[in-house]
């Protein structure tokens, strides 16, 4: 009977630990804030998030075809999202989205589930995850959009070039040794379609060490506005098959994809205020398509991008009038490998957050400078330009 009731209470146990940690995760998933929550039974729960970016941004362009200067004002991101528990084991996310409204004069974007899956976490060591997701390559991609340090994550550089931000899949993941180690084992449909030589599955890992207080997410944030004493190391490694051909008229050189991604974060509370830094490498490779003898015409001009970044905040210790202020600046160099050497570029921003409600009500504003290695005579879009961005955020 002894050994029935230590059975029982360590089931039980790891059911509390489990059930907390795929509440935390969904905390994360919807952002920094939980909105109204319905009770169903003893377990299941259902949690309503609506989580707004409004910006307007200055350009020295208009579109690729007009060099003349624009102003623009559109919702960044426009989200309503249900999240919750059916019982202490499984959880689910689905996240509706409009993104880019009214950007560059396209009103009434379709909405769509951005997310949408259904996760099960057997423990802190063992949980899984099925459906449409983010998938588990760059840290950058994986922190939350509602958190970031500065006024976004890169245009491009965060992105794989096959599946974007999500994919649509499984993976398996856990923290060990109380959260010091992470791992992320991720499988899903990567570049599908009839351009692929052959429709293999897509296989992406990620591991992370945290010396100082964990990040026990499935995701990142930009930064956690001095909650958390964090220095994190992690590193991935991204892998598809016979993703394109180098010859696609004739269907001939195949070419396999696989990229790696090597990162740090480091964020310090102190009297003071609050420092982060944070860079990353990555490299993706798809064997130099474009410069195959007929390549595939569909095929984006991420393929065999590499670039890298560092970006640093400072949070100040005491409120300014009703909030709080952080500045950032962020430093990027992306290179695409292409044959004629356009869109390769540096991107110089420096901004701020004013935090009236933490990330739940800010203002925040940043100027960039992005400079071309060679001036694209016929795209305006890719020769120097400078943008101002000004932004208010919103989550309930």
């Amino acid at each position: 009977m002894k050994l029935a009731r230590s059975s029982t209470m360590r089931r039980t146990t790891t059911k509390r630990l489990a059930g907390a940690c795929a509440l935390a995760f969904l905390a994360w998933a919807g952002s920094a804030s939980a909105g109204p929550t319905i009770a169903f039974g003893k377990e299941g729960n259902l949690t309503f998030n609506y989580s707004l970016q409004a910006w307007g941004q200055a350009r020295d362009f208009s579109s690729a075809t007009d060099s003349g200067k624009s102003t623009d004002f559109f919702l960044r991101r426009n989200r309503l999202t249900f999240s919750g528990q059916f019982n202490d084991l499984v959880g689910f996310y689905a996240n509706l989205d409009a993104p880019s409204d009214s950007k560059y004069g396209q009103d009434d974007k379709s909405i769509f589930f951005r997310d949408s899956y259904i996760t099960i976490d057997q423990s802190d060591g063992l949980r899984f995850m099925v459906g449409r997701f983010k998938n588990a390559f760059t840290r950058e991609n994986l922190e939350a959009c509602f958190d970031p340090l500065t006024m976004d994550r890169a245009e491009v550089l965060a992105y794989t070039p096959w599946g974007g931000s999500r994919d649509t899949g499984a993976a398996v993941w856990g923290n060990l040794a109380d959260g010091k180690f992470q791992y992320k084992v991720m499988v899903s449909d990567g570049r599908e379609g009839d351009a692929v030589a052959k429709d293999s599955p897509r296989l992406t890992g990620r591991v992370h060490l945290t010396l100082l207080d964990p990040e026990y997410e499935y995701g990142y944030r930009g930064t956690y506005l001095g909650t958390r004493n964090v220095f994190t190391i992690g590193a991935s490694y991204d892998y598809q098959k016979s993703v394109a051909y180098g010859d696609y008229i004739g269907k001939t050189d195949i070419k396999d994809y696989k990229a790696w991604t090597a990162d740090v974060f480091w964020e310090q509370p102190t009297s003071s205020g609050t420092f982060t830094a944070s860079a990353a490498l990555m490299r993706y490779d798809t064997g130099k398509v474009h410069w195959g003898l007929a390549p595939d015409p569909n095929l984006p001009a991420t393929t065999d991008l590499e670039g890298w970044y560092v970006k640093a905040g400072y949070l100040l210790p005491q409120k300014i009038g009703p909030g709080r202020l952080q500045i950032f600046g962020r430093h990027e160099v992306s290179d695409y490998n292409l044959p004629t050497g356009y869109r390769d570029q540096k991107w110089d921003g420096i901004g701020f957050h004013y935090l009236l409600n933490g990330q739940l009500l800010k203002l925040s504003f940043e100027a960039a400078k992005v400079k071309f290695d060679v001036q694209n005579p016929t795209d305006a879009s890719q020769r120097d330009y400078n943008q101002y961005t000004l932004g208010l955020q919103f989550i309930f």
